[in-house]
Protein backbone atom coordinates (compact mmCIF):
# COMPACT_ATOMS: atom_id res chain seq x y z
CA UNK A 1 0.00 0.00 0.00
CA UNK A 2 2.78 2.32 -0.34
CA UNK A 3 2.15 5.78 -2.08
CA UNK A 4 -1.41 4.95 -0.90
CA UNK A 5 -2.72 8.86 0.46
CA UNK A 6 -3.66 8.53 4.10
CA UNK A 7 -7.31 9.62 4.93
CA UNK A 8 -8.10 10.40 8.69
CA UNK A 9 -12.43 9.90 9.14
CA UNK A 10 -13.06 12.98 11.58
CA UNK A 11 -16.43 12.98 13.16
CA UNK A 12 -18.40 13.18 16.12
CA UNK A 13 -17.99 10.45 18.66
CA UNK A 14 -18.82 11.73 22.21
CA UNK A 15 -22.67 11.64 22.90
CA UNK A 16 -23.27 10.00 19.47
CA UNK A 17 -25.20 6.54 19.23
CA UNK A 18 -22.92 3.81 17.76
CA UNK A 19 -24.29 4.11 14.50
CA UNK A 20 -24.09 7.47 14.55
CA UNK A 21 -20.41 6.92 15.07
CA UNK A 22 -19.62 4.15 12.91
CA UNK A 23 -22.08 3.53 10.32
CA UNK A 24 -20.84 6.92 8.47
CA UNK A 25 -16.97 5.27 8.49
CA UNK A 26 -17.64 1.71 7.78
CA UNK A 27 -19.37 3.13 4.36
CA UNK A 28 -16.41 5.22 3.58
CA UNK A 29 -14.18 2.52 4.41
CA UNK A 30 -16.09 0.35 1.75
CA UNK A 31 -15.84 2.69 -0.80
CA UNK A 32 -12.10 3.87 -0.39
CA UNK A 33 -11.03 0.58 0.41
CA UNK A 34 -7.32 -0.15 -1.66
CA UNK A 35 -7.18 3.10 -3.46
CA UNK A 36 -6.62 4.95 0.85
CA UNK A 37 -5.38 4.01 3.38
CA UNK A 38 -7.78 4.98 5.87
CA UNK A 39 -7.08 6.31 9.69
CA UNK A 40 -10.13 5.09 12.10
CA UNK A 41 -9.95 6.93 15.37
CA UNK A 42 -12.59 4.52 16.28
CA UNK A 43 -9.83 1.52 15.99
CA UNK A 44 -9.23 2.49 19.62
CA UNK A 45 -10.91 1.72 22.65
CA UNK A 46 -11.37 3.86 25.69
CA UNK A 47 -14.46 3.29 27.89
CA UNK A 48 -13.39 5.09 31.27
CA UNK A 49 -13.33 8.97 30.74
CA UNK A 50 -10.87 9.11 33.41
CA UNK A 51 -8.10 11.94 33.12
CA UNK A 52 -5.14 9.95 31.60
CA UNK A 53 -7.80 8.42 28.68
CA UNK A 54 -8.52 11.71 27.48
CA UNK A 55 -5.13 12.89 27.09
CA UNK A 56 -4.38 9.55 25.49
CA UNK A 57 -7.75 10.58 22.99
CA UNK A 58 -6.33 13.69 22.31
CA UNK A 59 -2.66 12.57 21.32
CA UNK A 60 -3.73 9.72 19.50
CA UNK A 61 -6.25 11.60 17.50
CA UNK A 62 -3.46 14.27 16.83
CA UNK A 63 -0.79 11.78 15.50
CA UNK A 64 -3.54 10.74 13.22
CA UNK A 65 -4.55 14.01 11.83
CA UNK A 66 -0.10 14.65 11.86
CA UNK A 67 -0.20 11.30 9.48
CA UNK A 68 -3.01 11.72 7.43
CA UNK A 69 -2.51 13.63 3.97
CA UNK A 70 -6.39 14.52 4.09
CA UNK A 71 -9.08 14.68 6.26
CA UNK A 72 -12.81 13.31 5.50
CA UNK A 73 -15.08 15.26 8.25
CA UNK A 74 -19.11 14.15 9.12
CA UNK A 75 -20.18 17.75 9.64
CA UNK A 76 -23.33 16.47 10.80
CA UNK A 77 -23.44 18.23 14.24
CA UNK A 78 -21.33 20.32 16.36
CA UNK A 79 -18.48 18.49 18.13
CA UNK A 80 -15.82 20.43 20.31
CA UNK A 81 -13.13 17.68 19.55
CA UNK A 82 -14.36 17.33 15.33
CA UNK A 83 -13.45 21.40 15.54
CA UNK A 84 -10.05 21.06 17.16
CA UNK A 85 -9.05 18.81 14.75
CA UNK A 86 -10.49 20.25 11.14
CA UNK A 87 -8.52 23.66 12.56
CA UNK A 88 -5.37 22.10 13.46
CA UNK A 89 -5.33 20.27 10.04
CA UNK A 90 -6.37 23.24 8.13
CA UNK A 91 -4.63 26.16 9.80
CA UNK A 92 -1.42 24.76 11.43
CA UNK A 93 -0.78 21.50 9.08
CA UNK A 94 -2.36 22.92 5.87
CA UNK A 95 -3.66 20.26 4.39
CA UNK A 96 -7.26 19.48 3.14
CA UNK A 97 -10.21 18.64 4.66
CA UNK A 98 -13.34 17.58 3.44
CA UNK A 99 -16.17 17.52 4.92
CA UNK A 100 -20.28 16.57 4.46
CA UNK A 101 -23.02 18.34 5.97
CA UNK A 102 -26.94 18.45 5.69
CA UNK A 103 -26.56 22.22 6.68
CA UNK A 104 -26.50 24.76 4.09
CA UNK A 105 -24.05 26.80 4.03
CA UNK A 106 -25.79 30.05 5.88
CA UNK A 107 -26.78 27.70 8.57
CA UNK A 108 -23.08 26.49 8.74
CA UNK A 109 -20.32 27.71 11.55
CA UNK A 110 -18.46 30.10 10.30
CA UNK A 111 -15.29 28.51 11.30
CA UNK A 112 -16.25 25.06 9.81
CA UNK A 113 -17.15 27.09 6.29
CA UNK A 114 -13.91 28.69 6.56
CA UNK A 115 -11.32 25.86 7.98
CA UNK A 116 -12.69 23.13 5.41
CA UNK A 117 -11.32 23.02 1.89
CA UNK A 118 -14.35 21.67 0.62
CA UNK A 119 -18.18 20.71 2.30
CA UNK A 120 -20.16 18.96 0.22
CA UNK A 121 -23.72 17.89 0.72
CA UNK A 122 -23.03 13.95 1.81
CA UNK A 123 -20.98 11.35 1.87
CA UNK A 124 -20.83 10.29 -1.62
CA UNK A 125 -20.45 13.25 -2.82
CA UNK A 126 -17.60 13.68 -0.81
CA UNK A 127 -15.45 10.63 -1.03
CA UNK A 128 -16.35 10.99 -5.13
CA UNK A 129 -14.92 14.64 -4.93
CA UNK A 130 -11.60 12.50 -2.99
CA UNK A 131 -11.51 9.98 -5.85
CA UNK A 132 -11.53 12.99 -8.19
CA UNK A 133 -8.97 14.85 -6.90
CA UNK A 134 -6.06 12.50 -4.58
CA UNK A 135 -6.21 9.29 -6.28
Amino acid sequence: MENHKKIYLCGPIMDCQAGEMKDWRTRAKERLAGRFILLDPMRRSFRDNEVDSANEIVDFDLQDVRDADLLLVNYSKASVGTSMEVFYASHDLRKFVIGFSPYEFKNCSPWMARFCTKIMPDLDQAIDYIERHFR
